[in-house]
């Protein structure tokens, strides 16, 4: 029981809501989902009765914490503030660590639930790829002002700077040595050859400026 003086100060409906799903989902990344309402009350600052005024039981607000983690909004405005004025590769690799520190997160619940859990397993198969592309038409809105400079149409290439991102982010995958962001978005426009090399290579037809489908 948390006394009076520790409790948070009364919050709208929404943002206390919200308040306990972050709360929870806190819960989950450090201790699996075998997390009671006590210690989600106390991490929230509110005593457990609240708890069941927004939520109808502890299943219910653990579903809503796991369905957060894949929510693309936050991360959407967060590209929709980067600065279109800055060069292409500069916001390539800001998008990166954006995109970075969500898979983080998503790795982590991961892990926490078990790879195969049920909620992980639900909303990969409801969400997954409707997620995927609202994240991809962001970074594609991102890419666009340079366009002209791409061989492929903004909507690929951001597609392929998110396989990019996941293949030389993902702990196992990296072996605990995740890319910078900033080599990833180098890597995604210039590949790995030395310039003195790129520049003897063939120029690839399109090389004008006109756009080639990939």
């Amino acid at each position: 029981m948390i006394s009076t003086s520790q409790r948070a100060a009364p919050l709208p409906p929404e943002e206390r809501r919200a308040s306990l799903i972050e709360s929870t989902l806190s819960l989950i990344l450090d201790h699996g989902p075998a997390v009671n309402t006590r210690q989600i009350a106390q991490a929230a600052g509110v005593a457990e009765g609240t708890i069941f005024r927004v939520f109808a039981t502890k299943d219910e607000l653990v579903d809503a914490a796991v369905a957060s983690a894949f929510d693309p909004a936050p991360l959407v405005r967060e590209l929709d503030a980067i600065d279109r004025s800055s060069p292409l590769e500069a916001r390539l690799a800001t998008a990166v660590r954006i995109l970075q520190r969500r898979a983080a997160r998503v790795f982590r619940l991961a892990d926490a639930l078990g790879a195969t859990g049920p909620a992980v397993a639900h909303h990969h198969r409801q969400a997954c790829a409707d997620e995927s592309v609202t994240i991809q038409r962001a970074l594609a809105d991102l890419i666009s002002p340079d366009r002209v400079l791409l061989r492929c149409e903004p909507y690929e290439t951001a597609r392929r700077l998110q396989l990019l991102t996941v293949a030389c982010s993902h702990p196992r995958l990296t072996e605990g040595d995740p890319l910078p962001p900033e080599e990833i978005a180098r890597m995604l426009l210039h590949g790995v050859l030395v310039p003195e090399h790129a520049a003897c290579r063939p120029a690839p037809s399109g090389a004008s400026g006109e756009e080639v489908p990939c």
